[in-house]
């Protein structure tokens, strides 16, 4: 799968969240100021992955589509990536 640099730089971001709630934590901060962070990480992982996995099927759909094969299994695996995601 071809990954373009809005995903990367997601996880520039992330990267760069992670690094400030380590920060917080080395720091003594409030809790809330920590889960606050983690909680903002927690979203855009999130958000990123659903990223990834409309990206994959968006790829496989024009791949199925152009080589005449069926979709719905495209479908199928992208729906239990963004389930597995959550669990």
């Amino acid at each position: 799968m071809e990954y373009n640099k809005e995903i990367v730089n997601r996880l520039k971001r992330i990267e760069g969240q992670v690094r400030g709630s380590i920060r917080l934590l080395e720091e003594q901060e409030e809790c809330k100021s920590v889960v606050t962070q983690l909680s903002a990480i927690r979203s855009a992982v999130d958000r990123t992955i659903a990223l990834v996995v409309s990206k994959n099927l968006e790829q496989c759909l024009i791949s199925d589509l152009q080589e005449g094969r069926e979709t719905s299994q495209a479908v199928n695996d992208a729906v239990e990536l963004l389930v597995k995601s959550r669990k």
